[in-house]
């Protein structure tokens, strides 16, 4: 069954967020949701693009509260 994992990258910069996407979605089974939390604006393009470069689906990227909430799909 899939799970929801949430990353907590806020106070990181880049390419900060981004390597601990890495991390964890290397631990992660294939149909589970990461979430990435990061204060970080250049996260909201650099995971992205980092998903659609190696084929995982990103699911939504959204600012709140200075927040930005990146979450994606591992599909591989």
């Amino acid at each position: 069954m899939a799970e929801k994992h949430q990353i907590d990258a806020r106070g990181s910069y880049c390419p900060g967020p981004l390597m601990e996407l890495i991390a964890r979605i290397k631990q992660a089974e294939i149909g589970d949701e990461l979430e990435v939390l990061s204060t970080d604006e250049g996260s909201a393009n650099d995971i992205p693009e980092w998903v659609k470069k190696v084929g995982h689906e990103m699911i939504e990227s959204f600012q709140a509260d200075g927040v930005w909430h990146v979450v994606i799909r591992k599909v591989k």
